[in-house]
């Protein structure tokens, strides 16, 4: 498969620390794939370099072919890469069709205020991607009052109305439930296999990672260290010694410098 997303090199370092060390990798279309790794292993950077809520000292980020190194969020939204985020960034009071509507009007640019037209335009559309997640019952509730395994479902739909060729999802399942976290990549599943999406995916639940990633890359100290076949990637000694407990397990990321927001 060719790849859709081709990472090559990419390197940062704060204060002097590398903590992202010339890692390479590819995505296809069609295709899910597990960044994983212990903590500050360099995979919240790595992320954040490739959607664009980060600059990289050095490498490479082609999607399609083109160069997307250093684009913002926004500018990579309009290329075709959608973005999940561990906290959904839906409009609380807002219904939630509603808010699928102003993530629909938002990728059209037809308004300048999204969400004061919202509930008027693109209805038949909007319900249309809440069915798809399992959202067409709670069509009319605000957003806020959603249980968290709704709103992860919600924030699937937001990102999904952008149409995007390639999906970021940071922590899909974190804080969910075991069956809702699996009821939701399951999801993912299928837009990967009907739709031929790629999906770059960060997890720290290694079931959701080996039940649903068709490839896994993992990163300690900054650095790829193994990448293949989830039961490869399992029985791997280097990888298997670094989830017992090695030293890069210790060091946090300096994820204050750089605070995740949704693409604009």
């Amino acid at each position: 498969m060719s790849a859709l997303l081709d990472v090559a090199g990419v390197t940062r370092a704060f204060d002097g620390r590398t903590v992202v060390d010339g890692v390479s990798f590819s995505v296809a279309a069609g295709e899910a794939v597990a960044l994983i790794g212990p903590n500050g292993a360099g995979k919240t950077t790595c992320f954040n370099i490739i959607g664009g809520q980060l600059a990289a000292d050095a490498g490479r980020v082609r999607l399609d072919g083109r160069d997307v190194l250093g684009l913002r969020p926004g500018r990579l939204a309009r290329r075709g890469v959608g973005r999940t985020f561990q906290t959904a960034a839906a409009f609380p009071s807002l219904g939630v069709r509603a808010n699928v509507q102003a993530a629909l009007l938002a990728r059209r640019g037809g308004t300048l205020d999204p969400v004061r037209a919202a509930r008027r335009r693109h209805r038949a559309e909007a319900d249309a991607l809440l069915a798809r997640v399992g959202l067409s019952a709670l069509a009319d509730r605000p957003a806020g009052v959603l249980a968290y395994g709704d709103l992860k479902r919600l924030d699937l739909a937001l990102a999904l109305a952008a149409g995007p060729r390639l999906l970021l999802m940071d922590e899909p399942t974190a804080g969910t439930a075991p069956d809702e976290r699996h009821a939701l990549m399951a999801l993912v599943d299928g837009l990967v296999r009907d739709d031929g999406l790629a999906v770059l995916f960060t997890e720290h639940d290694m079931d959701v990672v080996f039940g649903h990633a068709h490839r896994v890359v993992v990163l300690a100290d900054g650095r790829a260290v193994a990448s293949g076949l989830p039961e490869r990637v399992r029985l791997d000694p280097t990888v298997r010694a670094v989830y017992l407990g090695g030293d890069s397990a210790d060091a946090a990321e300096p994820s204050s410098r750089y605070p995740e927001s949704p693409p604009a």
